[in-house]
């Protein structure tokens, strides 16, 4: 659920969680020092509302959506998922790989008009540590981060470190704040950022109302303002854009899309995500610590009827995590739809038929879905799937606790290979819920953490997706699309891979 991510699970950091705000009436929050932007403003439909909006703390996509317009980090992903200067505008790397060295942008301002130093950093990092926060694991090869001056800051390491910049900047979850924003604890529904608009109000179980930032390190926005209203139903969602009572939306229901595509009053893009759903197994419970019992069971599920049903076709098959437009991307197809060789691997397991816990969600209906179809695939073999849908919050106290024999999931808004396997694979991962221990893996593993030559970290990671597919760690079922679309009077607006929303560079025509 970045982090963006936000990952879904929340053992890792950037968990994806739905959640809700329980304040009271609208707040009016105030604006900054500038003068307030003249243009539109822009109405978005997002599908639930923020839990709060520190970005240190939630971990909701909801949150993610609004912040994105909100907060800056050091430096930020690229349409290409590259990072590039953000707060920073350039950064050296030391010989020896263990000292990063950031300038800062000149004449950059919080939204309440006090100055951004490098001591903002440092203060933003090391609460992100010294609360132990969500995303503190990001830090784990940091020993130092030091403001040289009120423009320079430099990070030391233990080890190269080559995913530091992703882990810096790959979401908002890194975002810089204001000491005194957080401690007069306003951070979590007013909160003070440098980003290109402003939190101006927030009306509990209906909108949060952003205003532009005059005063933007990167210019002023061309939209007045963006108003994200939450609809939850997509039905609800394609409605208000069709009427006009939105400008913009990603709550798009799946099996619409072919027919929106063709219609030439609003305008629909779909891109390839980061993202991946997938399926675990309890290897604490037996007969699931057998290879060969989770090897028969990626081979008795239809991948194909998964895709359709819970995407109509959108999603991407794919057997491993990261997606195919990825420079990290490595091909594997060793799981075609086999009842046979399923058969023969339960056979020499000595498996005879049992009863299958799936953990699925309500609060995810693809989660549901998909149960059903795979407790048909495994019908065949003598395994009866029982299929528990509690909400999430419950689902994640079973995950942790260990409470499951299958589960389905996603993670959200990976960029570096790291972050699609460590967390997961790695023996001591914090998200390795299906307790997978391998030690070549974590070898591998280890090493692609440190190797700053491109081309050998790539094969390394490959290596280990390899055998983590192999071994049937995770069962890979599918990338999801980001899917949005928006009336022909927006103009500007792209789709990203990472499902990061921008309204920077966003106008509004009549």
């Amino acid at each position: 659920m970045r982090a963006r991510s936000a990952a879904l699970a929340t053992a890792a950091a950037g968990a994806l969680i739905l959640t809700s705000c329980s304040s009271g009436e609208s707040v009016d929050l105030g604006g900054g020092s500038g003068t307030p932007a003249q243009g539109a403003v822009l109405r978005a439909a997002i599908g639930g509302e923020p839990d709060q909006l520190d970005p240190h703390r939630t971990s909701s996509y909801f949150s993610f959506q609004v912040l994105e317009n909100v907060f800056d980090t050091l430096v930020e992903p690229d349409e290409n998922l590259e990072m590039q200067p953000a707060l920073a505008e350039s950064w050296t790397v030391s010989d020896d790989q263990l000292t990063w060295t950031f300038e800062l942008r000149d004449g950059v301002t919080f939204h309440d008009g006090s100055d951004f130093t490098a001591e903002d950093v440092v203060y933003s990092y090391d609460r992100i540590v010294d609360e132990e926060l969500a995303n503190a694991w990001k830090f784990a090869a940091v020993t130092d981060v030091v403001a040289v001056d009120e423009d320079t800051v430099t990070i030391t390491v233990a080890q190269p470190t080559p995913n530091l910049l992703s882990n810096l900047g790959g979401f908002k979850g890194m975002a810089i704040v204001s000491e005194e924003n957080v401690t007069s604890g306003d951070i979590q529904t007013k909160p003070i950022g440098t980003g290109p608009f402003k939190v101006d109000s927030v009306v509990s179980g209906d909108s949060i109302t952003l205003t532009a930032n005059a005063d933007y390190w990167g210019g002023a926005p061309a939209l007045g303002g963006v108003t994200f209203s939450f609809i939850s139903e997509p039905a609800t969602a394609l409605a208000a854009l069709r009427s006009g009572e939105v400008d913009w939306t990603d709550v798009v229901p799946d099996q619409q899309v072919a027919e929106l595509q063709e219609n030439e009053d609003l305008t629909l893009e779909t891109s390839p995500s980061s993202d991946y759903w997938y399926l675990a197994l309890n290897e604490n419970k037996a007969p699931w610590d057998d290879v060969r019992v989770r090897q028969a069971i990626a081979y008795a599920i239809d991948r194909d009827a998964i895709v359709q049903a819970t995407s109509y076709g959108t999603a991407q098959e794919n057997q491993l995590a990261i997606p195919e437009d990825s420079v990290w991307f490595t091909g594997y197809d060793t799981y075609s739809t086999d009842l046979d060789k399923a058969k023969q691997l339960l056979d020499e397991a000595g498996f005879t038929g049992g009863t299958l816990d799936f953990l699925a969600t309500s609060d995810y209906p693809e989660t549901v879905t998909a149960a059903q179809i795979i407790a048909s695939n495994l019908e065949p073999l003598g395994i009866d799937v029982q299929i528990r849908q509690p909400d999430f919050s419950t689902w994640l106290d079973e995950q942790n606790s260990g409470n499951f024999d299958l589960l389905m999931m996603g993670w959200l808004g990976n960029i570096d290979p790291d972050d699609f396997y460590y967390a997961q694979h790695h023996s001591t991962g914090g998200s390795n819920a299906q307790g997978y221990s391998n030690p070549q893996v974590d070898e591998l593993l280890d090493a692609g953490r440190t190797e700053t030559d491109e081309a050998t970290r790539k094969d390394l990671y490959a290596q280990a997706a390899t055998i983590i597919a192999d071994e049937a760690s995770y069962i890979y079922l599918y990338n999801p699309s980001v899917i949005q679309a928006w009336s022909p009077k927006v103009e500007g607006y792209a789709v990203r891979s990472d499902a990061a929303i921008r309204f920077r560079d966003t106008s509004l025509t009549e």
